[in-house]
């Protein structure tokens, strides 16, 4: 399997490491810290040199109970992190966003895909990335980042998850987008109890059935919080933990906070599988 960017191309031939790299004052893990110019060059000449294989650019927050943010303030965030990278490396991006004028906007600027937690269901997103032409993310999200806490119910998390990305990748491939572009995220504490994301977990490789490219995001999460009983930056061994689990289960993309752990991690993981083959 491989992902065809604006420039480039990724094979999905084994786990891939997405770094994640918040340009916000509020984001749950790492708020505020790349915000100034020298501590962001910092950051990404480390994930560059720790073995990175995309950096996911977010300037919005999506913890529970965040607040939306005004688009010129996010177009301040994101685009002058995007440029930074692009002088710094030659590495595939993603734009976390929801809004198509970011999209738009983040592409321009050197943006290779797009990651939508909203999964493309804000107005003028599903036309953005069928003009745009790059590869898209779609995640499940039960309600908004302000309320999807708020007691989410499920009669089987699994079943609706996969209906979800069913009726979504159909409405986005007769929209225009190509079919092979289109990227899958459960959306790991997106709405969902902490029984809800293990559930998830456990049955992770269901998902393959869809024919996407699995795209998945656990790193720091309170999920990991709830059975380790550790705070958030003391969660290490419970996302590199979540990391192999879910890259067994074929995950192709492991969105994460720590890369050079992950990428030793996912190291041991495509050992073992080629080891399988072999």
């Amino acid at each position: 399997m491989q992902l065809n960017l604006k420039n480039t191309s990724l094979k999905l031939d084994r786990p891939l490491v997405m770094g994640i790299l918040n340009v916000t004052p509020d984001s749950f893990s790492d708020g505020g810290l790349f915000v100034s110019a020298g501590n962001l060059q910092q950051q990404i000449e480390s994930m560059l040199q720790a073995g990175v294989d995309i950096i996911d650019v977010g300037g919005e927050s999506t913890r529970p109970g965040s607040q939306p943010v005004a688009l010129d303030e996010e177009l301040q965030r994101v685009i002058p992190a995007i440029q930074l990278i692009r002088e710094l490396g030659d590495i595939p991006i993603s734009i976390d966003t929801t809004k198509p004028e970011v999209m738009r906007a983040a592409v321009a600027a050197g943006a290779d895909m797009i990651n939508d937690v909203n999964a493309l269901r804000t107005t003028g997103a599903m036309q953005a990335v069928t003009e745009l032409g790059v590869p898209v993310c779609l995640m499940h999200m039960l309600g908004q980042p302000k309320n999807m806490q708020q007691q989410p119910e499920y009669e089987n998390v699994v079943q609706q998850v996969l209906s979800f990305f069913a009726e979504r990748v159909e409405a986005c491939v007769n929209a225009g987008v190509a079919r092979e572009k289109i990227l899958i995220d459960p959306g790991f504490g997106f709405g969902k109890t902490v029984q809800h994301n293990f559930q998830l977990l456990k049955k992770l490789e269901l998902l393959h059935s869809l024919g996407q490219p699995l795209l998945v995001g656990m790193s720091r999460k309170s999920m990991l919080g709830a059975v380790t009983v550790k705070a958030v930056d003391q969660r290490l061994a419970g996302s590199l933990a979540a990391a192999v689990i879910a890259a067994m289960q074929g995950a192709h993309i492991i969105r994460v906070h720590d890369v050079a752990e992950t990428v030793d991690a996912l190291k041991v993981v495509q050992a073992t599988q080629m080891g399988e083959e072999q």
